[in-house]
């Protein structure tokens, strides 16, 4: 009896042995898929901009546009997704964030990583605003087009009938980067009816350019062709874009523009035209839209060298009481932009857009 009880005491603990290995072996399993990064797809198609027709820069009215489609979106034909529209910096195109050519942001690889963690999925949506200057200024003029309607109009017309969209103000959010959180600025404080949140990332053109009289005006002038402009420095090229979207002139041939400086001369009604574009200047006409909004964000590098502009927009906001999120951190115009992407702008959409359709929500 004692050989055989010593037996079936060993069995036990040899299967009580087997059954822990087992739960170790398929707790690593589980935690080994939970860690497997779930991916999206982006497909990259092309939208006719009634807004963009007729331009004297001739730049096409047909739009290449980024939309990329959370992992969820395939496996469930009837679920609807609220929308992030997200706008790009100057010199970018979608591509360089949803393609396959990246200067300092893989916005596919951050909403992977974001909505693996566990932020809610949402489509993503980045119309290509690279124009003849290298950037829309997503504003509205004979000279670069009518970008404000193009964004706010055709394109969410576009997504909304093509895509499983949740069509409704409060389902979708506007974002960007640079030139692009001037865009967010500017359209969301003036189209309010369209997008309830917002988050601007090192926004630029916030206030004035202290410096325009002091630019160097032979670097301006000098520039009489487009291999010309397409060599010139980086902020030569930002002002030929700024007088596309804020100085047009329409029988200023082959350019159609008026920059600040002519003759020698400096220009102060393009430098009080610019200055009437700056989001600091503008936001006093749109207070009540911007105290609509659900919810306002922006942030910016304690390195970059727009912080100043963007702590002026905090200081109109608090002013004007309009509720928002301010943020700095360590970094600079360019880097830590992909992290902050998937981990402060994706969760903040996911947190104050809404992800039932309107009529649901209301019951």
């Amino acid at each position: 009896m004692r050989a055989a009880h010593w037996h079936f005491s060993g069995f036990v603990v040899s299967l009580g042995r087997f059954f822990a290995l087992w739960f170790v072996l398929a707790g690593c399993a589980f935690a080994q898929t939970e860690s497997v990064t779930k991916h999206g797809s982006v497909e990259r198609i092309q939208i006719h901009g009634k807004s963009l027709e007729g331009n004297l820069e001739g730049d096409s009215a047909d739009r290449d546009v980024s939309v990329y489609l959370p992992p969820s979106y395939a496996m469930n034909p009837h679920r609807r997704y609220p929308v992030l529209y997200v706008l790009h910096g100057f010199t970018d195109t979608d591509t360089t964030w949803f393609g396959n050519k990246h200067t300092f942001v893989n916005g596919t690889a951050a909403a992977d990583r974001a909505f693996t963690s566990g932020t809610r999925d949402m489509i993503l949506v980045m119309p290509n605003a690279f124009t003849r200057y290298f950037g829309s200024m997503y504003s509205s003029s004979v000279t670069t087009a009518d970008w404000e309607g193009f964004i706010a109009r055709d394109l969410v017309a576009y997504i909304d009938s093509h895509y499983r969209t949740i069509p409704d103000r409060m389902s979708r959010g506007l974002a960007g980067h640079s030139m692009g959180g001037y865009g967010t600025f500017r359209l969301g404080m003036k189209h309010a009816e369209v997008f309830s949140s917002i988050y601007a990332m090192s926004a630029c053109c916030l206030v004035p350019s202290p410096n325009l009289r002091d630019s160097a005006k032979a670097s301006l002038e000098d520039i009489h062709t487009d291999a010309e402009f397409a060599a010139a420095d980086f902020f030569t090229k930002v002002n030929f874009a700024s007088a596309a979207a804020w100085s047009p002139e329409p029988e200023n041939p082959p350019r159609f523009l008026d920059l600040p400086w002519k003759n020698g001369e400096f220009q102060p009604l393009v430098a009080q035209k610019w200055a009437a574009n700056a989001a600091t200047v503008m936001i006093d006409q749109y207070v009540p839209n911007l105290k609509s909004l659900h919810a306002v964000a922006l942030d910016v590098g304690t390195k970059d060298f727009l912080e100043a502009g963007v702590q002026a927009m905090d200081k109109i906001l608090t002013d004007y009481k309009i509720v928002h999120t301010y943020e700095t951190y360590d970094g600079d115009h360019l880097n830590r932009i992909e992290g902050r992407f998937e981990k402060k702008v994706l969760p903040f959409f996911a947190t104050n857009l809404s992800f039932q359709p309107a009529d649901v929500a209301a019951k």
